[in-house]
């Protein structure tokens, strides 16, 4: 029996997978455990059941494609190549596609998404731009080709023929159009500015509108400084640029009539208010004569004198009865002067003369001690009816002691 060494008994295993038809061409259902993508794009995981587990590899050419985010625990189907990995000896499943079990790709990567910008907040109401009312320049970022464009223009032109429309032609549809579309809407925030936006395409199947739930595109609305009106597909296709945007349209059409106002209503809102004006200027006008009536009516204007009488009237009364109380005070005055001049002349030294006493002056001073006056002094005796020089005597004894008892 030949001595084989691993590599030789390895190649001829990998050799047996190989030439299996079956196992070149497969599909394989499975639990996703264990899945690791590495900074080179290659993915590896293990697609499992209950009784056995498979190791996996997608490299990084196919990966790419894949439209959802597999993660552990996702039953998933895969489709691809069974072989033999030389160098450890194992065999593995090299995997080309890949979709979730009773759910496309696409839809779970959609579903996936919407969850992951829904936490970050780019569909809150918050971040809504109102529409302009009446817009002068309306930029439309869809195919320069299909019904789309010719829609809009039909649309928008019977409605609001003044408007100017500006297209951004992009691809809606294969590998470039994210990020074609993405880079007309930064286009017009950045170099081209207008006052609404119109972002759409026609109908068509998840695969077709998918370039309008790209993650670039959905961004590049939510920064979007001008508002946006999304109109893809038609009205029961849905999209993630459909929850950013500032308004959805159902149909391109739809997205016309939301951009411009219809011009025959304007004229009609216009009419109504003229009438409503001419309606509320007569009733100020009536209003405004009845006023002028009732004025004119009045006795202050028909017999002004009437109204001058009454004011003179009441001015004499006033000046009477300033009068009144001019009066009343100059007597209360005049009366406090007399109380005070009659205090006033009680304390007069010469009321002292008039009941008969007198007054003793020496050196021109009014003498009120004794002490004050010495034997020989000149004195000025001041009575009622005049004064007497007269000369100081010696002291009476008995005037002194009288003294010192009081």
């Amino acid at each position: 029996m030949a001595i084989h060494s691993v590599s030789e008994v390895t190649q001829f295993v990998k050799g047996l997978f190989d030439r299996e038809p079956i196992l070149a061409n497969i599909e394989v259902r499975g639990e996703i455990s264990n899945f690791r993508r590495y900074p080179s794009g290659h993915c590896y995981f293990t697609l499992k059941d209950a009784q056995a587990a498979l190791r996996c590899v997608m490299f990084r050419g196919s990966a790419v494609h894949l439209r959802f985010q597999p993660e552990n625990g996702m039953q998933v189907v895969g489709a691809g190549r069974i072989s033999v990995y030389e160098r450890d000896g194992n065999y593995q499943f090299y995997v080309n596609r890949m979709e979730p079990e009773g759910l496309g790709g696409l839809a779970a990567a959609f579903e996936q998404l919407k969850k992951r910008l829904t936490a970050e907040g780019l569909f809150d109401d918050a971040h809504k731009q109102p529409l302009p009312r009446y817009p002068h320049r309306i930029g439309i970022v869809t195919s320069a080709a299909g019904a789309v464009l010719r829609d809009i223009y039909h649309v928008s032109k019977r409605r609001w023929p003044g408007v100017q429309l500006v297209l951004r032609p992009v691809l809606v549809q294969g590998e470039q159009s994210a990020a074609q579309v993405a880079a007309a809407i930064r286009f017009f925030n950045e170099q081209y500015p207008v006052d609404v936006l119109i972002v759409g395409r026609g109908g068509g199947s998840l695969e077709d509108l998918w370039s309008f739930n790209e993650e670039e595109v959905v961004r590049a609305i939510y920064e979007s400084h001008i508002p946006v009106i999304s109109a893809v597909g038609h009205e029961t296709d849905f999209t993630l640029a459909d929850f950013v945007a500032d308004q959805r349209a159902a149909t391109p059409s739809q997205a016309a009539e939301l951009a411009v106002p219809d011009r025959h209503e304007v004229y009609r809102y216009v009419q109504s208010q003229q009438a409503r004006l001419v309606t509320l200027t007569q009733k100020e006008l009536r209003q405004k004569r009845l006023r002028l009536e009732a004025l004119r009516g009045r006795t202050a204007l028909r017999q002004p004198q009437l109204l001058l009488a009454a004011r003179k009237q009441r001015l004499d009364q006033a000046a009477a009865r300033l009068q009144e109380l001019a009066l009343q005070q100059l007597q209360g005055k005049k009366h406090a002067l007399q109380l005070t001049m009659e205090r006033l002349d009680m304390l007069n030294p010469l009321q002292v003369l008039r009941r008969g006493y007198g007054i003793v002056e020496k050196d021109g001073q009014p003498a009120t001690r004794i002490a004050d006056i010495q034997a020989g002094d000149a004195l000025n005796l001041i009575l009622r009816d005049g004064s007497v020089p007269v000369t100081a005597g010696t002291p009476v004894p008995n005037s002194a002691a009288r003294r010192k008892e009081v």
